[in-house]
């Protein structure tokens, strides 16, 4: 941004919105399973997410990191040299003191500490049959040791269905059972306190339209310590094994790949 222009007000944070929101959600967040988490619907002025998502780079527009194993398939800004200036004053905002005291304010959480170095953070993008398996995330920054303690994650998919997959899905600790799903709707911020075992992903292979992805701004914020009963030594990327029915199921998806169709059909009948 050139000296003496302005931040345009679309991309001003209101104080007081933000304050009277976090005071209306901060009981319901604290009390959210499987983990302390909210999702806010409407969350920006649209006309600045829409100038966002105006210069969000496609898969082939920028230097993007890919991940590509079994367990993730997605895009990653390596830094914010791929950015646009609408998304650089966007981030600049959710770096700011205001947005710093809402989030403290809605958890609880003080001393939060955001990261202008984006690591593991900015823009993600999935494209169709990419995916994101169940993990709880690495805890420490690797350049200042400070403790992971939230993430934002803003999203900017125009007219997603729930058809498409890619719902951000929370499990509980024992991975026993998912607690929420949310899909990744135009507009709609999710925040949650991340720990050791505040698992979640999207583990199902998108199954939007070729050309389409699933598109969103991801934010950490950190604290110089957390509760006792939190801590654990650092760590990366924890990856949880995918549930029992879901191992079941692929499984037999696998079986019936390989298995010729008569014969799929006797054992079928033999069940009977």
């Amino acid at each position: 941004m050139t000296a003496g222009t302005e931040t345009p007000a679309a991309l001003r944070l209101d104080r007081e919105r933000l304050m009277a929101l976090a005071d209306g959600a901060r009981e319901a967040y604290a009390a959210a399973g499987p983990f302390p988490h909210v999702v806010l619907d409407d969350f920006l002025q649209e006309a600045a997410l829409d100038a966002v998502l105006a210069e969000f780079p496609g898969p082939a527009q920028a230097d993007w990191l890919a991940y590509a194993s079994p367990l993730e398939r997605k895009l990653a800004t390596k830094d914010d040299a791929a950015l646009g200036p609408m998304t650089r004053q966007a981030l600049a905002e959710f770096n700011s003191a205001t947005f710093i005291d809402f989030l403290e304010r809605l958890t609880g959480i003080d001393g939060l500490v955001p990261d202008p170095h984006l690591v593991g953070g900015g823009l993600h993008q999935i494209e169709r049959g990419g995916h994101l398996g169940v993990h709880a995330d690495f805890n420490r920054h690797p350049r200042t040791g400070l403790e992971r303690r939230l993430n934002v994650l803003v999203y900017l998919n125009r007219g997603w269905k729930e058809e498409y997959g890619g719902a951000l899905e929370l499990w509980n600790a024992d991975m026993s059972a998912c607690e929420a799903r949310i899909l990744p709707l135009f507009n709609r911020c999710v925040v949650f306190s991340t720990t050791s075992t505040s698992f979640h992903g999207h583990p199902e292979p998108l199954a939007c339209p070729e050309g389409e992805t699933r598109k969103s701004i991801a934010l950490y914020y950190y604290s110089k310590d957390r509760p006792a009963h939190e801590r654990r030594d650092a760590h990366n990327t924890l990856w949880a094994p995918p549930p029992a029915p879901r191992r079941r199921a692929r499984l037999r998806a696998a079986v019936r790949a390989v298995t010729p169709p008569i014969l799929l059909d006797v054992l079928h009948r033999r069940r009977g």
